[in-house]
């Protein structure tokens, strides 16, 4: 990363335009202007002086010192999530304050302001996560599947966290001694005050680092339920046209797009973009336009009041809104074999992102599967592990996978693609060793020495919080438009489903096409839709 892509100063006319958002303070030497943990802190222009970003986590490790005209702050201000750095004034120091709502309505109003701030946050963001040590510190074994849930959700979250394998350390006895932690309270958190929490939940950890939002009794005008592609347009569009919207999701923004390696079909992007990329900005535009997203949430269901709908939560607490669009997606199904859920997280995984490509490094691997995700998994993976094994259920690789990967694949010398292939056996045990193999046509078994595994096959429709409230079909996917077949009262528009004011985008609903590029634009569309019936209530009120 280049340092002025990080460090870039403002220009003298747009720094007036920001003065009227904050207010201008004098700070002596050595003051904290913003402590590591904090949430809800300020964003400071440095007008003269000196302001220092530190590493809270190594008192050696100064980031950078900033000089006038340059500014403090990365994108977790925006989701108000705490400080990860410390910034403390290094001379006597004249600085423009701004408050974090503030800076919201800023970055909405001045597009020059926004685009430098909003990529100098994402730099920043990245540059924190990749080459500095710190942040949460989360301590457990490699192979323990407790510990890859937490691994998994803090980096598709973007937590800065440190990761500690004590089954690798040579220090982990003398680790867990300093801390007087046993095996059965590992994984522990140590966070930002250096508290340790013993084997905490998903949710836990969520409310740790600020991803949980804490709701009020607001009523939005808009909840989207889901943070895949679709819901997160939708939450672009929807708030930067005004509307109230909160968004929130069971596990992380990008859905099964946020799985895929690398998406080279998507307009405008013709070296493509990976999943995890993609959903990092769209989850920044829709907090730069003031979306609410809150992570995880799982919606139980949904109640019909005279305000419109409550969305009832896994915990037993609700969200009010008018309307809601249903984003929640499918999922990758689960193969009939004995004993598979034991080894999820434990060599059997349903994502292939940097962190699995790194623990396969020189090893022989596996992929279920013969569409488009599982064809983008190999090829990602393949540059790490020695060989990787691709057990395809049909005859044909090209029958649901497109051309341009099924000629990568067959040009990739370390890849060996079986056809008419399932796995039918899993050993280990503790976690995955081997796979027994059948050949459908032969009948043949194959023993694979591989203890990573993933798998990519079919797709169920995360709707059974919809079901009794909206119709479906027989596989559960929502009905919208001129697929509802009963007599509603009123003329559902395209996306809208049987229940005048909910919508359905992307996987979840049927006839949906599963690409990335067709839930952007049914997102989009389902906003102007989610406008029309506001109007219309706002009328009859």
């Amino acid at each position: 990363m280049e340092v002025e892509n990080r460090f870039p100063e403002l220009t003298r006319q747009q720094i007036n335009l920001m003065r009227p958002f904050g207010v201008v303070k004098r700070f002596p030497k050595d003051k904290i202007v913003v402590a590591h943990g904090d949430k809800n802190y300020r964003f400071y222009v440095i007008l003269q002086g000196k302001v220092r970003i530190e590493n809270p986590n190594d008192a050696n490790s100064i980031v950078v010192v900033h000089t006038a005209n340059q500014f403090t702050g990365d994108s977790d201000m925006l989701s108000k999530r705490a400080s990860i750095f410390t910034a403390i004034t290094e001379s006597q120091s004249l600085l423009l304050e701004i408050e974090p709502d503030n800076l919201q309505r800023l970055i909405t109003k001045y597009s020059d302001i926004s685009d430098i701030l909003l990529n100098t946050f994402l730099v920043r963001q990245e540059v924190f996560l990749q080459n500095f040590e710190g942040g949460f510190r989360l301590l457990g074994k490699g192979n323990s599947k407790a510990s890859y849930v937490l691994r998994d959700f803090m980096t598709k979250n973007y937590i800065w966290h440190t990761w500690i394998d004590l089954s690798e350390d040579e220090r982990a006895q003398d680790i867990l001694a300093s801390f007087d932690v046993r095996e059965e309270d590992l994984p522990i958190i140590i966070d930002m005050d250096d508290k340790i929490h013993r084997n905490p939940s998903v949710k836990e950890m969520a409310q740790i680092s600020g991803v949980l939002l804490e709701f009020n009794d607001q009523i939005y005008d808009l909840i989207v339920v889901g943070a895949g592609p679709g819901g997160l347009a939708s939450s672009v569009y929807a708030a930067s046209e005004g509307l109230q919207v909160l968004t929130i999701d069971s596990n992380s923004p990008g859905g099964q797009a946020g799985k895929s390696s690398k998406i080279e079909n998507y307009l405008g992007f013709p070296t493509g973009i990976s999943g995890t990329e993609l959903a990092k900005r769209a989850y920044l535009q829709a907090q730069k336009f003031g979306c609410h997203i809150s992570i995880p949430h799982t919606v139980k269901g949904l109640k019909k009041c005279t305000t419109g709908y409550r969305v009832v939560l896994d915990d037993g607490t609700f969200v009010r809104c008018k309307s809601l669009i249903a984003a929640t997606g499918a999922d990758y199904s689960k193969p009939p074999i004995e004993n598979f859920e034991k080894y999820e997280g434990q060599g059997i995984y349903y994502s292939a992102t940097e962190m699995n490509a790194v623990s396969c490094k020189g090893e022989e691997i596996g992929i279920i599967g013969g569409g488009n995700s599982a064809g983008q998994a190999v090829l990602f993976l393949a540059k790490y592990a020695s060989k990787a094994h691709m057990f395809v259920r049909s005859s044909d690789l090209g029958s649901k996978m497109s051309d341009y990967l099924v000629q990568r694949i067959r040009s990739c010398s370390n890849v060996e693609v079986h056809l008419n292939s399932e796995v039918q056996r899993l050993y280990g045990d503790y976690s995955l060793d081997s796979i027994d193999v059948i050949n459908t046509k032969t009948q043949d078994t194959q023993v694979f020495t591989i203890q990573n595994l993933f798998t990519f096959i079919g797709a169920k429709p995360f709707s059974g919080w919809l079901l009794g409230t909206v119709a479906t079909d027989d596989r559960h996917f929502i009905l919208t438009g001129a697929n509802i077949n009963e007599e509603l009262g009123f003329k559902p528009q395209s996306l809208e489903t049987s229940c005048s004011g909910i919508f359905a985008v992307g996987d979840v609903r049927k006839d949906s096409t599963k690409r990335v590029a067709s839930a952007v634009g049914e997102g989009a569309l389902a906003v102007s839709q989610v406008h029309k019936f506001l109007a219309q209530e706002a009328e009859i009120l």
